[in-house]
């Protein structure tokens, strides 16, 4: 029998992978191992999803840092994103996932950024769960170019320069049809935002665990997920009382 959505559970759940790599190392295998164990357990957090009342969660795959890798784990991991989508597209439109991609797409590889667009439009119209994958993404370029779009409207007289506020960049992020993040889980035990949504997770609450991603099970997210429900978020205020 399936669970009854938490009343008080975090709606939107942003999650930074860490530790594939280490994963792998650990077992003597090389780090691409890491990774496909990695990619197979998205699946089952993304399952776990509706039961939990999580409507949207957000994966952090590749950021704009990670072209530092070895040009192997780079070319390896553009491979597993290619592959991924193909394996899995029908599968998540079956379960209801409409999937989302986040980041400059300028820099991918065409082919993929093909199967991305496909995707994205072959799940529109679903609504059990929205997942979000950031590839090719960094919080800062981001920022930029959200920056740089708003700039060009205001230069083509499309937007007043006294009329901006903190409501009007959300408008030009790549998050744009997104709430913002309620909790942002990272895994392996480092406790830093590595560049991830750093303008939405500002009232974000954050859990930083020593599991590394491809033990991240649905039974230690559902232990996260139910915890946040005893946090106390203000924004900044005092509640009365």
């Amino acid at each position: 029998m399936a669970a009854e959505p938490l009343a008080a559970g975090p709606r939107h759940v942003a999650i930074i992978m860490d530790g594939n790599g280490r994963w792998a190392q650990q077992r003597g295998r090389p780090r691409l191992f890491g990774h496909h164990a990695g990619a197979k357990r998205v699946r089952e957090i993304v399952e776990a999803c509706p039961d939990l009342g999580v409507k949207y969660v957000t994966i952090f795959a590749f950021s704009t840092e990670n072209w530092k890798r070895t040009q192997t784990e780079v070319a390896g991991l553009m491979s597993l994103f290619r592959r991924y989508i193909q394996k899995e597209a029908r599968d998540m439109k079956e379960e209801g996932v409409r999937v989302r991609f986040i980041g400059d797409r300028v820099k991918l590889d065409k082919a993929l950024v093909k199967l991305m667009d496909e995707l994205e439009e072959f799940t529109s119209e679903c609504d059990r769960v929205n997942l979000t994958i950031a590839i090719n993404y960094g919080g800062r370029d981001e920022v930029a170019r959200a920056t740089k779009r708003l700039a060009e409207d205001v230069a083509a007289g499309k937007l007043d320069p006294e009329s901006i506020d903190e409501e009007t960049l959300p408008k030009y992020l790549d998050t744009c049809l997104l709430p913002d993040p309620d909790l942002v889980i990272r895994t392996s035990g480092e406790a830093r935002i590595s560049n991830f949504l750093l303008w939405q997770s500002a009232y974000a609450e954050y859990e930083f665990i020593e599991t590394l991603w491809p033990d991240f099970t649905a039974e230690i997210f559902a232990g996260i997920v139910s915890s946040y429900a005893g946090r106390d978020r203000r924004f900044g205020g005092v509640k009365n009382g």
